[in-house]
């Protein structure tokens, strides 16, 4: 496989933050590098193909929007709903079925098979790589992950998502169970 390509800046990703950093607040930083990462490891199982880069940070910068738009722990759908709003309102004519999809659908377990297989499962491997913080690699090396962790550090991301079970749950075991049973796909 080739080696890592990471981009330390992408406009449209900017762009697509500058509507909900406020909404997000200071979960805002651990937030964004999580989705670099993760944009990162996705473009990388796509060839970094400048076709779908768009999509991807679309597919990421809203992967899971709704924990603070909706403040739910069950948080695909409100993600997924606010995404496909978003594109219808501000045009831009990404293909909602992959959109929702890559959204829906990145936390499944077991690899995605079906439509858009390429792209979906090139998200759900980034998040789960991500998400496991290196342990679970989907077949990247430890130094790939380790470069793009040292350019994107996680600035308190997976504390962050201990934070809001507990917040939204009531205690961290209830919001874990909720958690778990809301956005985990088989």
């Amino acid at each position: 496989m080739a080696e890592i390509e990471i981009k330390l800046e992408r406009a449209n990703v900017e762009e697509l933050f500058s509507r909900y950093k406020d909404i997000i607040g200071k979960d805002f930083p651990g937030y964004r590098n999580h989705v670099y990462r993760t944009i990162t490891y996705a473009m990388h199982f796509l060839g970094n193909d400048p076709k779908l880069e768009r999509l991807v940070e679309t597919i990421f910068v809203y992967h899971d929007i709704g924990l603070w738009t909706d403040h739910e722990l069950a948080y695909l759908e409100p993600s997924e709903t606010v995404a496909l709003e978003d594109n219808q309102k501000y045009e831009w004519g990404l293909d909602p079925e992959v959109l929702r999809g890559g959204i829906h659908w990145h936390h499944k377990i077991f690899s995605y098979k079906g439509q858009h297989q390429n792209i979906i499962e090139a998200c759900r491997k980034a998040d789960w790589i991500d998400a496991s913080k290196g342990l679970i690699r989907k077949g990247l090396n430890k130094s790939a992950i380790k470069e793009v962790e040292l350019a994107f550090p996680n600035l308190g991301f997976h504390d962050t998502l201990l934070r809001l079970a507990k917040d939204y749950g009531g205690s961290a075991l209830i919001g874990g169970i909720k958690v778990t049973r809301g956005i985990v796909k088989w």
